[in-house]
């Protein structure tokens, strides 16, 4: 017999050998047909896989994260299938589950694989699934591996084998198709109702631009139709938010070729927008004790090799700058906190004068691969809302605090409610990735986590996804659509400190070494002005309208009216725009609508006459006749109450 505990700590008896889906099978037949997944002792195995020792057991299914790892990842194996029996001769390479959906990238030879090639292969698919053929594991001795692909005349999987070890290589057999393969698969391909295959894009392979360039298919599939058809709606809704779509409508931002890739040029209308954002940040840094900086857009080649970011991305990122000095080089600014370190290293400082806060709003600059640009989400050159705090190790704690605090009032002013927290430590099974003493790690990893703690922040913790000088606590967003971005950040470091040796002197005259803070509330400008742009799908909060009103003159003789209505509005600090073009007024409204102006105004022969104005809100339409003392009071009160008070 074996003891196996489950989740809620309880604890049952099972003989050896009986398997996951046996066990749930004794708890309800519900579970049973539900269940997609497990994992045991923390390792995620197949629902057959029988267990012969005490652990812990975890039932998944399609209510959780993990369930839906494995119903996509099975779902990218049948998708593999469909490929090769429609598609004889191509060269499947990887296809692993992501946070929607699943995609396999495969190279097609000379074949030219299209969009209109999807509806097919997606035909293909449903009929596979719909045979419930089951998902069998199989280890494999790597000669055996390497024999099947070499028959298969597969060099992708040939070189995936090669980096493995005999022991560690497995296949998943399903039906007459095999693939190397983890394991993590939901019982037979029957448990798939509905699927549809999304799009296609170019993917280099291991992400190498050297390297052949593969065809991405991505997809996605469901349990029931009826959730495929909502999620095809929710895409719908995000097509209409997309920030690239939104941001060319109320002409924001543009890009050129002749400037390059990935390089966006902000126009009025978004640098305004920009800039109201960044004066909040400002006044809220300022209150808090933050002192601004600027540093230059380039540093020599010699302060990104003493901070160890040449290291970790000097042979991926822009190449040095060479100037007329024999020897010298310069490097674009890849991060703010070498530069800051050198600020706070130009003259001596003492306990009492801890802790510094520098702030910046600094554009840095990293090579992207063409391929993964995207709008603004993904690009070349961007603007960090950066700080970096230097505090005695006693100040940390207190400090740390503090800096969630501003987070979390920075997403309460823009509407972001839902979020969660990540805290982001180093892969113990990858000491090469980091840079420093385990000592120091460890001290900067149990700050993070406490302060979490003690903040009651909703947090997970994820091993290998932190800087490489530090670990890091990352505030991930659910936009209006469900949709999950990481934005915020706050790092600890103690690490830079020492390879600059920056040091204080301590109430004893001796000499210590502070603890840096880096922080990003933000991320980067053009990140955060992306994500706002599609969770309010360009509806912003009324304090961050580039123009709170629009007059529309109905005719040509009102545009001095206009003028006084503009001169009343500018002298009580509301923005507003004239539009007296000859168009008819419902041209106007519709294009103002569009543009996504709070409130118009409508000026005619009645308004003129009687000096006021018919007011239309955005989304609403007609809300009545008003005197320009009214307007302006209530759209101050709507101001007001959209930015929480503060002084924006």
């Amino acid at each position: 017999m074996i003891e196996i505990c489950f989740p809620d700590k309880s604890k049952r008896t099972f003989k050896k050998g009986i398997t996951p889906l046996e066990i749930a099978q004794s708890i309800s037949e519900g579970l049973a047909r539900n269940v997609l997944s497990s994992s045991f002792n923390g390792n995620i195995i197949e629902v057959s896989t029988p267990l012969k020792k005490n652990g812990d057991l975890k039932l998944f299914t399609w209510k959780d994260t993990e369930g839906k790892a494995a119903f996509w990842h099975s779902s990218a194996h049948i998708l593999a299938q469909s490929i090769l029996s429609l598609y004889p001769k191509a060269k499947l390479t990887i296809g692993p589950s992501i946070e929607n959906g699943f995609y396999y990238d495969v190279d097609f030879g000379n074949f030219s694989f299209t969009e209109r090639d999807l509806i097919p292969l997606e035909k293909k698919f449903l009929n596979f699934a719909r045979e419930k053929f089951e998902f069998k594991m199989r280890m494999c001795s790597k000669a055996e591996a390497l024999k099947y692909y070499e028959k298969e005349n597969n060099p992708f999987k040939l070189e995936l084998i090669e980096n493995l070890k005999d022991g560690e290589i497995s296949f998943c057999d399903h039906a007459d198709f095999t693939d190397l393969c983890r394991g993590g698969h939901i019982p037979n391909t029957g448990y798939i109702k509905a699927v549809k295959l999304l799009s296609i894009a170019g993917a280099y392979w291991r992400g190498d631009e050297s390297r052949p360039q593969l065809t991405r298919i991505y997809g996605i599939s469901f349990p029931k139709q009826k959730e495929l058809n909502e999620y095809l709606t929710l895409l719908e809704e995000a097509k209409k938010r997309d920030h690239r779509k939104l941001g060319k409508e109320l002409e924001l931002f543009t890009f050129s070729k002749k400037v390059g890739q990935g390089l966006p040029l902000w126009l009025p209308k978004g640098t305004e927008l920009r800039e109201r954002l960044e004066n909040f940040l400002k006044n809220a840094q300022k209150l808090a004790g933050y002192e601004q900086v600027i540093s230059p857009h380039i540093g020599n080649k010699e302060l990104y090799l003493t901070s160890g970011h040449y290291e970790k991305y000097g042979a991926d990122s822009f190449q040095p700058i060479q100037t007329p000095a024999d020897g010298e080089e310069f490097l674009l600014k890849p991060m703010n906190c070498p530069h800051h370190c050198e600020i706070y290293k130009s003259k001596p400082w003492s306990y009492r004068d801890l802790p510094k806060r520098y702030a910046e709003f600094g554009t840095v600059y990293r090579y992207e691969q063409s391929g993964e640009l995207h709008g603004l989400t993904r690009v070349r050159g961007f603007t960090q809302d950066d700080a970096h705090i230097f505090c005695a190790p006693e100040q940390l704690d207190e400090e740390f605090k503090k800096v969630i605090d501003l987070v979390l009032y920075v997403f309460k002013s823009l509407g972001f409610k839902n979020f969660s927290t990540q805290v982001s430590l180093r892969d113990p099974d990858k000491p090469e990735k980091y840079i420093g003493n385990l000592k120091n790690w460890e001290m900067a990893e149990n700050a993070i986590i406490n302060a979490a703690i003690e903040k009651n922040l909703n947090y997970s913790v994820e091993k290998g996804e932190a800087a490489f000088y530090g670990p890091k606590l990352d505030f991930m967003v659910k936009d209006a659509l469900g949709r999950r971005w990481q934005l915020g950040t706050i790092q600890v470091d103690y690490n830079l400190p020492e390879r600059f040796d920056l040091t204080y002197k301590g109430s004893d005259n001796n000499f210590y070494r502070p603890v840096m803070i880096h922080r990003a509330p933000f991320g980067s400008m053009e990140r955060f002005v992306a994500i706002l742009l599609e969770h309010t799908g360009g509806n912003f909060p009324i304090w961050l309208t580039p123009s709170h009103v629009n007059i529309l003159c109905v005719s040509e003789k009102h545009k001095n009216y206009a003028q006084k209505v503009s001169k009343f509005f500018e002298n009580h600090e509301i923005r507003a725009l004239i539009d007296d073009r000859n168009e008819t007024i419902g041209k106007k409204i519709r294009e103002s609508e569009i543009s996504k102006i709070p409130y118009m105004i409508i000026l005619g022969e009645k308004e003129a006459q009687s000096q006021s104005v018919s007011l239309r809100k955005h989304r609403r339409g007609d809300i009545g006749s008003f005197d320009l003392e009214s307007v302006v009071k209530l759209i101050k009160n709507e101001i007001k109450n959209s930015h929480a008070g503060l002084n924006v």
